[in-house]
């Protein structure tokens, strides 16, 4: 209960492990009071499948002159227990410890018989060791296996398994930790070794010396066996397959209750009767034969099983191996859209047998970043092995992509082109070359690149030279966070992988500590202090500790507690230090729901107005922080984009507490809104109005029904045609010309926009992103001076109502009142509808249309992951999708009413408006108070198709348009 068990198991490792095995409720018992258990009953409540218990003591004992004694009362347990039911959907709750039947009573008369509250679990599926869970799915990276600890793919491991130095076997499995694994592929199969006996030798000993969970390979299920006995946590098991068919006798027989028995994930390998599958239908084939029988037969999750696709030699030269990497990846892709539960794995290294270590390098991370975009979940690698794309010469990594996809043509075969580039080339030239690279560029940019390939060798007499040219501080400010700021954006678009980034934090944290000592201290000291933390479950604290240098350099106290910090560690540490304020920081976009989760239990606990909260990390957002997480927290919050940020709000935070005149924190920065061109005119008295030159004498069309309709699932192709290409390439991809006579428009656009709008129409249909979707309506009005009113009809007003309405235009649903023009023709928009004066009613119609959720979330995810370029197109297209959408309703609306007989023939004449009528978006000049869309909400009830109203009156998902339709045909946009 202070979020891990005795033996230091976390609460989410406990989880993963128990819950596979079938149990009926989780729960949290004994050891403290209901305060501390909060933080840790809101993460079970939020992936739990489970039941939640809650069972405290009456508090933490508290000792006096009659011993110890248990402080809380029956009322504040009943008042504990009665927040945990209605915030956490508690199954069950009682006392431990310090409780009394007069506690039990009092808990009893305040929730018995109160229906658990509703719980939406979100699950992390994944694995465990003793100590720690480990998702399935890595944030911009994928979840790496690491090979050494098998004694088939490691020399050092198997001369450690035969001399029976076990420890060894512990020390490289550590070794891979620190390389940036995930989990650890444990083999010890070795002809000739008793395998279960040294299974248990080395499974034993990783359960409490590794961190790390593991994949127990072997083609012996009693091996296997031995391995799940001792492992500590949640396992793999590695593999399944159909070699020897699925009967009685078959492995998959075999080997499946064991995974069963103990709760295992499972990776399974696509081969059958015929042989390992070759061909990307084939593998397809067998995948989806496994997923079948491992959920149908054993009763598995899809997100439990692992398919390894099967990666084979393509440098052999053998005509029938060359397409062998390009159908792995087409399975990969394929396989992910039919099952996106199903996790994926390969054995990387497979795929460059038979070359030079250093094409192999080459060939394998290529090999890897395509399969990674395709879908590849994980890899069984030598991590630190892997290189960064964007540290592999543009030669190299053509070849090695063009022999992946076997793009062959008379005079060139990519295979010998690769062979031929590490000709005579080994590890050791190769490193040799780019150090005389390195050493060739200038003082500045060769820091910058130290900083970007993790390379130490010579840093510090680059360092010394930097400091006879510039201050310590300014290196650190303009020159190496440059560096870093670069390796951040690679990581985030899959260019660099994890163990490449730590390494570069690892030159960053060097070069910091060698400068320090020359940094000029602020003469003040004392100024105020503050706790930084990398949060729960996340191990990256470069950023956190240059904040640390920078605040320590400048007066400030700085308690740093490190990483992986549950909030109660936080809060803990601010109270024992008197902290002033509190600073958390996480790379992992997992890191940001941590965050608000960290707000919401400083709410909980009372503290919010207690300390002012800094927030900063990669994946965090200026708007995330201060619009969406200061809406939630009770206290003040800010985001720090970097440390210099983080000391200038340092700063003003002392000087708000020290009471300071005009003190004040920076405003939070608010959503910007289309501002109103200008504020409607009131309601003017009748008869002051000069109405504009508009004739109402126009034919009223009629509406096919009154009241609203929604439409569901309006396939791409309906409205594609209307998607505004020049928006798209010039106003959201910014595809603009060179200056000068570069690159004209039309060559961006059959280079550059046309592939890359192809490419992103067949990704988001393939990855099902677009729910596009319709509400609209047709209802009677009135105008009278600058409003619209809109009216009842004579019967009802929903769907299939008669559409005809009384002479006086019945009862009012809403009113709208719009600016008018002060001079020229002095427009309203009010002045295309009937005058109520007239007695006959008019017709107005209202659309909603949105792309739905998915698409949104990925662009958001897209932004998460620093993955700009990808974020911007696809968020670009997006919104013109939706624009395209909302243009394609507006012509079904003309057509409905009768009056789509001037529609023009060509798309470019509906960018123009060259037909009857318009539509009017809310924001713009003819309509441009915002708070209208609260009336067309409640006219079309538009969550029916899942779009909210949010209090700034935005859509949400944001890619969804509102608009009123104007039938009248004089209607054309106008500026107020």
């Amino acid at each position: 209960t202070t979020g891990t068990m005795l033996l230091g198991s976390e609460i989410a490792a406990a989880l993963t492990a128990l819950e596979p095995l079938g149990i009926d409720m989780i729960g949290l018992n004994c050891a403290t009071g209901p305060g501390e258990m909060s933080e840790h009953l809101r993460y079970l409540a939020a992936h739990a499948r489970v039941g939640v218990s809650c069972e405290p003591n009456a508090g933490l004992p508290v000792l006096g002159s009659d011993g110890a004694r248990y402080p809380l009362t029956p009322a504040q347990l009943a008042d504990a227990h009665d927040r945990f039911t209605r915030e956490f959907g508690l199954s069950l709750v009682g006392g431990c410890c310090g409780t009394t039947p007069e506690h039990i009573a009092a808990l009893a008369e305040r929730v018995a018989g109160r229906p658990a509250g509703r719980r939406r679990p979100r699950p992390e599926p994944g694995v465990a060791s003793l100590y720690q869970h480990v998702p399935f799915r890595q944030d911009t990276a994928f979840l790496a296996i690491g090979e050494r600890t098998n004694a088939n793919g490691s020399k050092a491991f198997r001369e450690a398994l035969l001399e029976g130095t076990y420890e060894d076997c512990v020390e490289i499995a550590r070794a891979q930790t620190r390389d940036g694994a995930h989990l650890l592929d444990v083999c010890v199969d070795y002809v000739g070794r008793d395998g279960v006996a040294d299974m248990r030798e080395v499974a034993g000993r990783l359960a409490t010396a590794a961190t790390l969970p593991v994949v127990l390979d072997s083609t012996e299920p009693a091996v296997i066996e031995a391995g799940l006995e001792l492992t500590g946590g949640r396992a793999v098991v590695n593999s399944v397959n159909y070699e020897d068919g699925d009967g009685p006798d078959s492995r998959l027989a075999r080997v499946m209750p064991m995974v069963r028995e103990h709760g295992a994930a499972v990776i399974a390998l696509t081969i059958d009767e015929r042989g390992q599958a070759r061909t990307a239908e084939w593998k397809l084939q067998v995948a989806e034969r496994l997923a079948a029988d491992l959920t149908g037969t054993w009763g598995m999750r899809l997100e439990d099983i692992i398919v390894d696709c099967l990666t084979f030699p393509i440098a052999t030269g053998q005509e029938e191996t060359r397409r062998d990497a390009v159908e792995t990846i087409e399975a990969i892709a394929e396989l992910k859209r039919r099952y996106p539960d199903v996790q994926t794995t390969l054995g990387v290294s497979n795929v460059s047998f038979g070359l030079k270590p250093a094409a192999r390098a080459v060939l394998n991370s290529v090999f890897l970043a395509e399969c990674v975009r395709a879908g590849l979940d994980s890899a069984i690698v030598h991590a630190a092995r892997i290189m960064p794309i964007a540290r592999i010469p543009d030669e190299q990594r053509q070849a090695a992509l063009d022999l992946v996809y076997d793009r062959r043509r008379p005079g060139y075969d990519p295979l010998a082109a690769l062979m031929e580039l590490f000709e005579g080339v080994d590890a050791a030239a190769l490193k040799a070359s780019r150090a005389a690279e390195l050493a060739g560029l200038p003082l500045w940019e060769r820091l910058k690149r130290r900083i970007i390939d993790g390379e130490r060798a010579g840093l510090e007499a680059d360092l010394d030279e930097a400091l006879a040219q510039r201050p310590a501080l300014e290196i650190v400010n303009d020159v190496l966070l440059d560096g870093m700021k670069t390796v951040g954006e690679l990581f985030g678009s899959g260019q660099m992988q994890l163990p490449f980034v730590l390494t570069s934090a690892e030159v960053m944290k060097a070069a910091v500590a060698y400068l320090e000592p020359h940094m000029e201290r602020s003469g003040e000291i004392g100024k105020g202090t503050i706790v930084l933390a990398t949060v729960k479950g996340d191990v990256h604290d470069i950023g956190k500790n240059l904040v640390d240098i920078i605040l320590s350099n400048n007066g400030y106290d700085v308690v740093n507690i490190g990483i992986k910090q549950p909030i109660s560690a936080i809060v803990a540490a601010a109270a024992d230090n008197d902290a002033d304020v509190i600073g958390m920081s996480g790379l992992l976009v997992k890191s940001t729901v941590v965050m608000r989760d960290n707000l919401a239990e400083l709410n909980s606990r009372g503290l919010a107005r207690r300390w002012p909260v800094l927030l900063g990390g990669a994946a965090l957002t200026r708007a995330y922080v201060e619009q969406d997480l200061a809406a939630l927290f009770d206290g003040e919050v800010r985001y720090a984009r970097d440390a210099f940020e983080g000391l200038r709000l340092m700063d003003a935070a002392m000087a708000v507490k020290r009471g300071m005149p005009g003190a004040k924190l920076p405003e939070p920065r608010t959503r910007r809104v289309k501002a109103a061109a200008s504020k409607p005119d009131r309601a003017p008295e009748p008869g002051t109005v000069a109405r504009s030159d508009v004739s109402t004498d126009v034919p009223v069309p009629t509406p096919p029904f009154l009241g609203t309709e929604v439409v569901k699932g309006i396939p791409l192709a309906d409205y594609a045609a209307l998607l505004d290409e020049r928006a798209l390439f010039l106003g959201q991809w910014g595809l603009k010309p060179s200056r000068g006579g570069g690159t004209s428009y039309a060559e961006l656009v059959e280079t550059e926009g046309r592939p890359r709008l192809r490419m992103w129409l067949e990704r988001v249909q393939t990855e099902r992103l677009l729910a596009a979707a319709v509400v609209y309506g047709y209802f009677r009005c009135v105008s009278s001076g600058n409003d619209l009113i809109i009216v009842s009809p004579e019967r009802g007003g929903q769907g299939g109502s008669s559409p005809r309405a009384s002479s006086d235009g019945g009862r009012e649903l809403e009113r709208f009142t719009f600016p008018r023009q002060r001079r020229d023709r002095r427009l309203c928009l009010a002045d295309f509808f009937r005058d109520r004066a007239s007695g006959d009613p008019d017709v107005v119609a209202f659309q909603l249309v949105t792309m739905g959720p998915r698409i949104s979330a990925a662009t958001a995810e897209l932004f998460a992951k620093n993955a700009y370029r990808e974020y911007l197109e696809l968020h670009g297209l997006s919104v013109q999708l939706t624009e395209a959408l909302a243009e394609y309703w507006h012509a079904r609306i003309r057509r409905e009413l009768g009056i789509a007989a001037a529609d023009p023939d060509d798309i470019e004449g509906f960018f123009r408006v060259g037909y009857q009528g318009a539509r009017y978006s809310f924001g713009y000049p003819a309509c441009p108070d915002l708070a209208d869309r609260a009336k067309v909400v409640r006219l079309l009830r538009p969550s029916r198709i899942g779009v909210e109203l949010s209090e700034e009156m935005q859509l949400h998902p944001e890619q969804s348009t509102d608009a009123i339709v104007v039938h009248h045909p004089a209607a054309k946009y106008f500026s107020v």
